[in-house]
């Protein structure tokens, strides 16, 4: 037997090569090739997602750029979904309502889906079909210019916070 653990990534040659952001990234300039070889309608690709960073973050307080086009933008690092649909944005917590597993976005059906149960949701967060119980969780957001800020120590769950769950988002 080799002496290297081979659940051991450090010993993997490209283990340090990318970084998780260059990968994401990578694997979204990749997919967006591959749509374009294919000639895919506008339509197949309407809500792209991408990995984002925040502008500034002060406190409870993350600052992003207005989206300029509908889509779903990540941010790993603070655990927030930011989506912009039909001229209105959304900030969501990334994990699942049901057992806190990362939500993942499935652009063909146009819906968010948890990998764990199966759970189905809009892209306003609107709950569908699933094990689930309830829409996703919505952090409060505010315009400022040209961007919005998200308190994420603001976060409302439509069951429980169902007022301030449907006032969190702000309209373009």
């Amino acid at each position: 037997m080799n002496s290297i653990d081979e659940h051991d990534c450090g010993a993997c040659p490209i283990a340090h090569a990318t970084t998780r952001r260059d990968f994401m990234r990578d694997a979204a300039i990749g997919v967006a090739g591959v749509l374009a070889t294919l000639g895919l309608s506008r339509s197949a690709a309407a809500l792209p997602v991408s990995v984002i960073d925040a502008i500034a973050r002060r406190s409870n307080a993350i600052n992003y750029a207005i989206p300029p086009a509908d889509g779903v933008q990540i941010d790993k690092d603070n655990e927030v979904i930011l989506v912009r649909w039909q001229n209105t944005i959304y900030a969501f917590n990334l994990s699942c309502p049901h057992q806190n597993t990362a939500l993942r976005w499935n652009a063909a059906a146009k819906e968010f889906q948890c990998p764990k149960h199966k759970s189905k949701y809009t892209p306003s967060g609107s709950f569908i079909s699933g094990r689930a119980t309830r829409g996703m969780d919505r952090f409060a957001i505010t315009r400022a210019g040209a961007n919005v800020i998200v308190d994420v120590d603001k976060m409302y769950q439509e069951d429980e916070n169902d007022t301030q769950w449907k006032a969190a988002f702000v309209r373009v």
